[in-house]
């Protein structure tokens, strides 16, 4: 939530990523998150299903 996170594009530029400001930013993040999070753990589950 700091940033300060150093990375680089596809483009091959450095970046870095931002502080989140703002406490609406931080709750739709987090809620953006958990959802993304039991997206991945539903399609892990069905791939052991498959398995």
């Amino acid at each position: 939530m700091k940033g300060g996170l150093q990375g680089k594009t596809v483009m091959g530029r450095r970046t870095t990523t931002r502080e989140v400001t703002g406490i609406d930013t931080n709750i739709k993040l987090n809620r953006a998150l958990w959802i993304l999070s039991e997206r991945m753990a539903g399609l892990k589950a069905g791939a052991d299903d498959r398995q």
